[in-house]
Order: C-alpha cells, then sequence, then structure tokens
C-alpha cells in the first residue's frame, strides 16, 4: 500500500516501457514514495520481484511501514552502487528492467526541513541521505566565490551565477547562511525571471546536483546497466531538465550505434560489432498530465532496451 502524496510524472509510460514480464526481476532505482515500485507489483507474478534503490532514509523507513510484500526488496543505498549490489546477489546480467525517475520527489519538496524548496524556510540542508555528507549550507561557508559560481553556472546553467556567488560572499561577512529563504533572497536580488519562475530556480537545482553528486551518479549507473541487465532488458527514464536527460541521450547513442573496428584488423569475434542497446526513443506527458500536474512539463522519458551481451576481443 502507498501513500498518495506523491503523483509519479508518467506513470504508466514508464511502466509501459519496462515491457514488463510476469516473472521478471526489475530494478526500480529511485523508489521515493513507491509509486512505480508497486505499478510494477502489480503487473508480476508470484516469481516476479522487485529491488528498489535510496539514498534517503525516510524513503526506505515509508517502504517498511506502508510495504508488505515478498517481492519487493528495499536497499538503502544511491543507486550508483548498484551494479555491485546486484554482483553480491549474483544477479548481474539477470535484471529485466531498470525504471529512474531522477530529480528530487515531491514528499522531499514539500517537507521543508530537507531544505530542497526555496518556497519555505529551512535549514539549508539539500542532502538525498542525511545521514552523510555535507548540507548546502556547510559548503557554501566554505567555498570561495569562483567555486561557488562555477557550481551554479555548470549545473543550473545560471547566467547571473558569477553575480550571485559574490552576493552569497558578500552577506557571509556579516552573518551565516543558514536557511533557504536566506540563500533565496540573497538569489531574488540579482535574478530577474519571469512571473511563473522562481529567481532561485536554477540556482537551487545546480547546488542540490553538486551536493548529491547527480550527474556524476547518473553517468555511472547508466554503465553499470550494460552488465547489469539481461538480454531484452529495458531502460525507462524520466528526467526532468536538460542536463540530466543530455546525458542518458548520449549515452543511449554511444551505446546503440554499430562500433566500427579499425581498418586492417581481424575480426575474432563476430559479436564485437553489434551494439549494446538499442535506442526506443522519447516521450513526453501528455496534454492531460500537464495540466494536472505541473511538473510534468519538463519530464522526458527516454527507453533503451539491451542487446547483446558486453563482449571483449579474444
Amino acid at each position: 500500500m502507498t501513500s498518495n502524496h506523491h503523483q509519479s510524472v508518467m506513470f504508466t509510460e514508464s511502466i509501459d516501457a519496462l515491457n514488463l514480464k510476469t516473472g521478471g526481476i526489475y530494478i526500480d532505482a529511485t523508489f521515493g514514495r513507491g509509486g512505480h515500485t508497486q505499478g510494477i507489483l502489480d503487473k508480476l507474478d508470484k516469481s516476479g520481484s522487485v529491488i528498489a534503490f535510496d539514498q534517503d532514509i525516510h524513503a526506505v523507513e515509508f517502504a517498511k511501514e506502508n510495504f508488505n510484500d515478498e517481492r519487493l526488496t528495499v536497499i538503502h543505498s544511491a543507486f550508483t552502487h548498484m551494479g555491485e549490489i546486484l554482483s553480491e546477489r549474483n544477479l548481474s546480467g539477470k535484471i529485466d528492467g531498470i525504471l529512474m525517475d531522477l530529480g528530487v520527489s515531491s514528499p522531499q519538496l514539500d517537507n521543508a526541513d530537507r531544505g530542497f524548496s526555496f518556497n519555505s524556510d529551512g535549514p539549508l540542508d539539500m542532502r538525498m541521505d542525511q545521514t552523510s555528507g555535507i548540507s548546502a549550507a556547510q559548503w557554501l561557508e566554505n567555498a570561495d566565490a569562483v567555486e561557488i559560481a562555477n557550481v551554479i553556472y555548470e549545473f543550473g546553467e545560471e547566467k547571473k551565477s558569477r553575480h550571485i556567488a559574490s552576493a552569497i560572499k558578500r552577506v557571509q561577512q556579516d552573518q551565516t547562511i543558514t536557511t533557504t529563504l536566506q540563500l533565496a533572497n540573497i538569489i531574488a536580488g540579482v535574478v530577474r525571471t519571469k512571473k511563473n519562475k522562481h529567481p532561485a530556480t536554477r540556482s537551487f537545482q545546480a547546488i542540490r546536483i553538486f551536493i548529491n553528486q547527480e550527474l556524476k551518479q547518473l553517468a555511472e549507473t547508466l554503465e553499470q546497466s550494460i552488465d547489469v541487465l539481461a538480454p531484452e532488458g529495458r531502460l525507462s527514464i524520466i528526467s526532468f531538465h536538460s542536463i540530466e536527460d543530455r546525458i542518458v541521450k548520449q549515452f543511449i547513442q554511444k551505446h546503440s550505434k554499430q562500433k566500427q573496428l579499425p581498418k586492417g584488423l581481424p575480426v575474432m569475434n563476430s559479436d564485437i560489432q553489434q551494439t549494446l542497446f538499442k535506442d526506443l526513443g522519447k516521450q513526453f506527458a501528455s496534454k492531460t498530465e500537464v495540466q494536472n500536474n505541473k511538473r510534468s512539463r519538463s519530464a522526458i522519458l527516454r527507453v533503451a532496451q539491451r542487446t547483446a551481451l558486453k563482449e571483449r576481443a579474444c
């Protein structure tokens, strides 16, 4: 049983994209509040199973309290450890599908104590896993203006990044920045945006991505999927901003192109030239969903299917 508090974006499309086998083994790499996990479980028989990952201890506790299904295993870990954990369980190459719903979940945004939202005041934390690492406040206190500006520009594509960084350091000469509204107000004093977009949107996104190393983890996990997925296993990935989507797109393109061997090199293994993935395209949220859930406006679902097992030259 799951909570209705979190509305999963492109719920049906992302699950259908897995092309579920009733007895298959599936990964929900971003458990959240278990919406996608429950959707997968509903379509499996008794022999099927779901392994769910989440680095947010609150999500894991929610699963323990609200799910009672022997087919479900919930692991408190960032999905970047997926390959290692599955290898330990002798499941490498046996996974029939991986679903990833990237970014911050609605419960995380709605909880001011997590520090993700610029709309309500709370501790400036932003860690997905509050049991480890440094908070956004700690990082801002110790980083210099150049590092802050680089992070905001690289991960948030914010043109005013240098001005924002300078403003942050100027305020810190007189006070410590410890809350979300403190930071949001500093940014709002520098950035001017359209009425329907908060001035701090890009900067908060950038700092969150940096604190949690989200893009690095995404790229590493995508590479791990090569060895994790069974032949014909599917990737179903929902991203919410251009940087995430670019990483997913480039990974699929890289591994769905025919590999060319250097001229004159003898072919000793016919599988070398086979592609590792088949690109099954992308989808956007329907007009109806966008009207009902504003968060779905920027969502992109990309799907790929594993082909041959990874081979090495003889």
